[in-house]
């Protein structure tokens, strides 16, 4: 595992404005990501030969390598289960250029989650997930939302977290994306009051425990880190890229598992991908949490070993140790709650600014970051290294 350990560098990022209505198709904007990440690295279209994107992904490949007129594509690939791809995405990159397959892989994602029709998959995803979906939809388990608050209230339940606890995590992101003009909540507040007073989603997910609707899309180039070497930017080094995936697991609704309080997947992967960088917990700098729910983030905490079980809602509480000078900052941009909704992608984006020293909201001394991919699915992780 550790024979990738920064091998390969993330160098080029790219991405579209955040919006609820964006007024062109998806295969638009993933074009004007992908130039935007080319641009950035100082590269060539024709440089690219490598293309990584999502199942769910309506502008699909062929019509990428059309519209742009990049000659030949000798690694392509897809990841499924939503969020979980993201870093996924970077781990199929890792992989093409490490082997020699491809010398420069671009990895996009193009969504219109707040103003385009709502799907939950392809063609391939939906025919499996019809099964869940006839076990599930007639208790009213009918959306994410619904899904994520039956593991959140056995977590609540299970350890004893009081109302207005999970409220930390929405607030400390929003402070973030204040900081941040792409952000969808760039300079609007957010108090625990006005927390504690959003209505319930589905109990006991509040509005403000839920990350946002969003279009937009965002595109990255991964390569070897001897061509980094040699372009435009500061590499993001690549020391560890993973997918998880345990058994008994579903899309977001794995409940016969003996505890649903935990993430197993996420459990699985951290060992690894600690191992694969060859550091520990404590070296992270800084943590690009998916927070599409509230309860995910500290169980994530748990999860990854950065506390014990039932220890994340506390470390969380009260926010100085998740914020910007504290013992692990989180989601610097605003994270999926206020910065937008690219499942996942954006964290990564993200974790590349850190790497470099241009984020809005900017750790000191950064060395480590860790990007994680969505919960409740097959998922993914990353860590990113400055050297």
């Amino acid at each position: 595992m550790e024979n990738i350990r920064d091998k390969t560098a993330i160098v080029g990022i790219g991405q579209t404005e955040f919006s609820r209505n964006c007024g062109r198709t998806e295969l638009h904007m993933a074009l004007e990501a992908i130039l935007a990440a080319v641009e950035d690295a100082g590269l060539k279209v024709e440089d690219i030969d490598g293309m990584i994107n999502y199942t769910l992904d309506s502008a699909e490949q062929v019509e990428i390598v059309r519209a742009l007129g990049i000659p030949n594509l000798s690694f392509f690939s897809k990841i499924p289960y939503g969020g979980g791809a993201s870093c996924g995405t970077i781990a199929h990159a890792v992989a093409a250029v490490s082997s020699g397959m491809a010398n420069y892989v671009v990895c996009v994602r193009s969504i219109r989650d707040a103003s385009g029709p709502v799907t939950y998959g392809d063609f391939e995803e939906t025919r499996v997930r019809d099964t869940y979906y006839g076990m599930y939809f007639p208790y009213g388990l009918l959306t994410p939302v619904s899904w994520v608050a039956m593991f959140a209230q056995r977590y609540i339940h299970k350890y004893g977290v009081k109302d207005g606890q999970l409220g930390w995590v929405p607030l400390v992101n929003r402070e973030n994306a204040n900081r941040n003009p792409n952000a969808m909540f760039y300079d609007r507040p957010l108090s625990m009051e006005e927390y504690l007073d959003s209505p319930l989603n589905v109990a006991p997910l509040r509005r403000h425990d839920c990350c946002l609707s969003t279009d937009g899309a965002v595109a990255m180039i991964v390569t070897t880190a001897e061509r980094a070497k040699h372009l435009k930017q500061r590499p993001a080094y690549i020391s560890g890229a993973i997918q998880g995936m345990s058994t008994n697991g579903e899309q977001m609704t794995s409940y016969y598992r003996e505890d649903i309080a935990r993430l197993p997947e996420v459990e699985e992967y951290g060992k690894k991908l600690f191992k694969m960088a060859g550091v520990t917990p404590k070296d992270i700098d800084v943590a690009q949490f998916y927070d599409a729910f509230s309860p995910l983030v500290p169980m994530q905490l748990e999860a990854l070993g950065f506390v014990e079980k039932g220890e994340g809602v506390p470390y969380c509480e009260g926010g100085n140790r998740i914020r910007p000078g504290g013992e692990l900052p989180i989601n610097t941009s605003g994270g999926l709650m206020s910065e937008g909704y690219l499942h996942g992608m954006n964290l990564i984006t993200e974790g590349v600014r850190q790497v470099r020293g241009t984020s809005t909201t900017q750790i000191e001394d950064v060395e480590h970051v860790l990007v994680t991919g969505g919960l409740g699915v097959p998922t993914s992780g990353l860590i990113l290294r400055r050297r």
